[in-house]
């Protein structure tokens, strides 16, 4: 037997169609990577284009935030649509639309049509990763899923790693259009591969034919009510903390219509014999469990991803491409750890592998506590390192975890739901990251503050070190005291800056511990029986 399906008793649902699985999982991982390195790759062009395009930094930021809205819209439905359109054929169309917007996108001469071309490009993006882990759950045996998520996995945790070192050179050196350029040749190589390697199984055909037999149902309501609640939550996420959260009746109304939108969308797809979301995997005890787990690496991801660079080009001067090499020590780490992960996967059960990748996380967290005024290159680079050790562990064995149990027909809706958890809590995960740095920095400028009165001595004294430092520069001593106040202001600025994102990193820290019991409810996988 060489796939999931024969493993489950039934017929082949192998995509390699006799080939090696293994180039099967090659072929899919090179669409990933562009998508998942397009994600990450844009955020440190955003000054760039806000003034290329004579926009403001605030304008701007719709770049990310509808290229995110329309992922979470078709992520969730992406198995519906597999299971409609034909795997092969959705994958293809949707790598199709991903680099045909990713070339408009770099051609775009005003801001409005970048951001269409962003919801296009979401669009192509959101179905590429459901459809791709559905491949690969069907075309591996359970047994050999955990080695094929580990290579699959580079690509979807080693991408944000290096995008803002990739985005940051081509942004520093070239211009922003070629972060979107870079993605062409990736999608012309991908569809060519695909086409000539992948299959879609004759199983998959017949299932589809079947679907079909009495026309095409579409669940409409269901279909508004993903879009509403999802699509809404991600603008309430993305763009709360720039808004004063529940202070604009822009996000309010945004979060209402969200929150409505999910209580309806619950018990209607449930009621639902054909749903575009099967909600009833949720309430399975082991897909449950992954899902929520899943939910918290994303978070914990995507969040570190983007904290890091924030603080060190706002707290430490550093250029886009000086914070994404920082980064890229990790990246290597986790590239090593990958297949240990995926060899560890086939003897150790996933929960505790889990709960030792969560542990991981958690002390590499706390350690970022330490962070000082004076950190080093190497502190961030040792850092960045030391929290991409666990996330390895975390990834692969809940992606192996989520699918044990499973009908294979199940498969499509699965990865949909899978990747709707990793997307979900990356978006929580960054905006509370955002809004507590954004409160508590003002809350520790408050305390400084109060120390800096003229009774203090120390004060007295910095200013006076600070003035004489202005006046042999050649500063005029009325001129120099008002520099070494400036001088004095900024400092405190940054010092509470800084004290804020280790308010983050300990709060994140504690978080993540909490949720390491939570392994425990995945059930372990039975022992497979050998084949005859």
């Amino acid at each position: 037997m060489t796939d999931a399906a024969l493993a489950h008793g039934g017929e082949s649902r192998s995509a390699a169609g006799g080939r090696n699985p293994w180039l099967i999982a090659i072929v899919v991982s090179i669409a990933t990577f562009m998508m998942v390195l397009d994600t990450s790759i844009a955020n440190v062009a955003l000054r760039n284009i806000a003034g290329s395009l004579a926009a403001g930094m605030d304008e701007s930021t719709w770049v990310i935030t509808t290229y995110l809205v329309a992922n979470s819209v078709i992520i969730p439905i992406s198995g519906w649509l597999a299971d409609v359109i034909g795997r092969k054929r959705y994958y293809m169309l949707c790598v199709a639309t991903f680099t045909g917007a990713s070339l408009l996108c770099g051609l775009a001469p005003s801001l409005d049509m970048l951001i269409l071309f962003r919801i296009l490009q979401g669009l192509g993006g959101g179905g590429m990763a459901p459809s791709e882990q559905s491949i690969l759950a069907d075309t591996f045996p359970p047994e050999k899923r955990s080695q094929a998520f580990a290579l699959y996995g580079i690509a979807v945790i080693v991408a944000p790693t290096v995008g803002p070192t990739i985005g940051g050179w081509l942004t520093d050196n070239f211009s922003w259009h070629w972060i979107f350029f870079i993605n062409v040749p990736f999608g012309i190589l991908s569809l060519a591969l695909v086409q000539w390697l992948v299959v879609e199984p004759d199983v998959l055909k017949r299932e589809r034919r079947e679907r079909l037999k009495g026309g095409l149902k579409v669940d409409w309501v269901g279909f508004i009510l993903v879009v509403l609640a999802l699509g809404c939550l991600e603008v309430f996420l993305d763009e709360g903390q720039r808004n004063d959260w529940f202070s604009s009746s822009f996000i309010t109304i945004f979060a209402v219509i969200s929150a409505v939108s999910l209580l309806i969308l619950i018990p209607w797809e449930l009621t639902r014999r054909d749903p575009v979301v099967d909600m009833r995997l949720l309430f399975m005890r082991q897909f449950g469990t992954a899902f929520l787990v899943m939910t918290a690496v994303g978070a914990v991801l995507y969040s570190s991803t983007q904290l890091l660079p924030q603080l060190q080009q706002t707290a430490f001067d550093y250029t886009a491409t000086l914070s994404g090499l920082s980064m890229m020590p990790g990246g290597i780490a986790m590239l090593m750890l990958m297949p240990v992960s995926g060899f560890a996967s086939g003897f150790v059960q996933p929960k505790y592998l889990i709960m030792i990748g969560m542990s991981a996380v958690a002390v590499a967290l706390w350690n970022m506590t330490s962070l000082a005024p004076d950190a080093t290159f190497s502190f961030f680079a040792f850092a960045r390192v030391f929290m991409m050790v666990g996330l390895p562990f975390l990834f692969i064995p809940i992606s192996t975890a989520a699918y044990l149990g499973l009908p294979p027909q199940k498969t499509n809706q699965a990865s949909a739901l899978i990747n709707v958890a990793r997307n979900i809590g990356g978006s929580i995960g960054v905006s509370l990251t955002n809004t507590v740095i954004a409160q508590n920095a003002q809350l520790h400028q408050s305390n400084l503050i109060a120390n800096t009165v003229q009774s203090s001595s120390r004060y007295q004294q910095t200013l006076r070190q600070v003035g004489d430092y202005f006046t042999a520069q050649g500063s005029p001593a009325v001129e120099a005291k008002a520099q070494a106040i400036g001088w004095v202001a900024q400092l405190i600025g940054r010092q509470a800056t800084l004290l804020a994102y280790v308010d983050v990193f300990r709060y994140s820290a504690i978080a993540t511990a909490l949720l390491v019991p939570l392994a425990l409810l995945l059930r372990s996988p039975k022992p497979s029986r050998p084949a005859k």
